[in-house]
């Protein structure tokens, strides 16, 4: 089996372990989550984050992206093109968000554009991490487009029932630096925000 059958044939199946995840379970993982998040040096010391808003059972990240606002942190979410590309917006509230691609809600388009190499902080989003930084994502190469070549600190969010060993990776899969779950914290690098 090729890699891309094999990642193919995973998102099949984490995709129904999310699935069966039952409530309680996802209410006190988001907690451990934010806490873990909100306690890095790396977030504590961001002034420009790059965030996604998320959907279904993904870890949430909307308390996240309120605190950072509350702490007077310049916050981002994606904005996305067709192809594959995507740009950081500059949002100042929740508010702001609209539906966009697949019903996610994204920045409008009047929302100001920040460059890539502004960056301090950037989470991305995946169905599974492992315990390498390398992620699961959903397909549409997106993430490993936007975060080849950046010195941005990036995070994975994940829960700790669907870390797993180790993934398929190709050689453009773009490893995250740390990747967080509500009980742990794997640091991947030493690297620290600018």
């Amino acid at each position: 089996m090729n890699i891309q059958s094999a990642k193919k044939e995973l998102r099949g199946r984490i995709s129904a372990q999310i699935d069966a995840l039952p409530d309680d379970y996802i209410t006190g993982s988001d907690k451990g989550i934010y806490r873990n998040v909100i306690s890095l040096k790396e977030f504590t010391g961001a002034r420009n984050i790059f965030m996604y808003h998320s959907v279904g059972k993904e870890p949430g990240t909307l308390q996240i992206a309120q605190t950072a606002f509350e702490m007077g942190k310049t916050v981002a979410f994606p904005y996305c093109f067709r192809g594959g590309v995507m740009q950081a917006r500059v949002v100042t509230s929740l508010h702001e968000l609209i539906p966009a691609v697949l019903g996610i809600p994204a920045p409008p388009v009047s929302a100001p554009v920040i460059a890539p190499e502004d960056l301090d902080l950037i989470f991305v989003p995946a169905l599974a991490f492992d315990k390498s930084g390398y992620r699961l994502g959903y397909g549409g190469g997106y993430y490993d487009r936007y975060l080849s070549g950046l010195n941005a600190f990036t995070v994975g969010l994940t829960r700790q029932r669907l870390t797993v060993d180790e993934l398929p990776a190709e050689s453009h899969d773009v490893a995250v630096f740390c990747v967080i779950t509500e009980t742990e914290v794997i640091r991947l690098c030493t690297k620290a925000c600018k």
